[in-house]
């Protein structure tokens, strides 16, 4: 197993680390979100579109569930990231889906049908820019230790798969505007990392009884 090279000191967790990434896109809020691929568009297309406080200040996931931190912070920004990825309608409602639904959507009905079986575990799904023939998920569920909710990664380039990725929004959005490094294999490699291991962690005994991926198979 390849060592992962330890994520600065001064990485932080939560609202502290989004408002970092904030920082970095106030900067250069017209780059491209991925910078292998266009397709996702800019992190903002035009001037910040914040969800005015007093809708902020009540919002939960149709399931009930708190919003983590991060995105609390994040839509206080601006909402029109998440939007374009189907986070919101037009009445500012969290729109969420089985993540069954997502990846048929996303990937097709063929490979889609594959994260079926997990649905019920993952049932309030929300789609994040990353990947090529994989994707970023947002799945709520049980917090960690910072209220953060786990972001998976699907995969279907060998067998069908969901794996951990991120311990949250905070750190995916780290992560994706440039703000840590991440290296070592894997889409987990962030469980190997000292910052970070112990959120991974959590999460992993949440929702993949310890394990950090889970193979995915159709229902025949």
């Amino acid at each position: 197993m390849n060592p992962v090279t330890p994520i600065p000191p001064t990485a932080e967790h939560g609202i502290a680390l989004t408002e970092r990434v904030i920082a970095s896109v106030e900067a250069d809020p017209h780059r491209p979100i991925l910078a292998y691929s266009a397709w996702a568009g800019p992190w903002l297309t035009g001037e910040p579109q914040p969800l005015p406080a007093g809708p902020l200040a009540e919002a939960v996931f149709p399931s009930g569930r708190p919003l983590p931190p991060s995105l609390r912070r994040w839509l206080a920004f601006d909402t029109g990231l998440l939007r374009r990825f189907g986070w919101l309608d037009e009445d500012d409602r969290f729109t969420p889906r089985p993540l069954g639904e997502l990846a048929r959507d996303e990937l097709g009905e063929l490979w889609g049908s594959c994260f079926d079986g997990v649905s019920d575990r993952f049932d309030e799904c929300f789609l994040l820019p990353g990947g090529s023939d994989s994707r970023r998920v947002l799945a709520t569920g049980a917090g960690d230790a910072h209220g953060e909710y786990p972001v998976l990664a699907l995969d279907v380039d060998d067998i069908p798969c969901v794996e951990l990725m991120y311990p949250g929004l905070d750190v995916y959005l780290a992560d994706t505007c440039g703000l840590l490094t991440v290296e070592g294999d894997g889409y987990s490699a962030l469980a190997r990392n000292p910052v970070y291991a112990r959120r991974m962690l959590t999460h992993a005994h949440q929702v993949f009884g310890g394990e950090f991926a889970e193979e995915c198979f159709p229902d025949l």
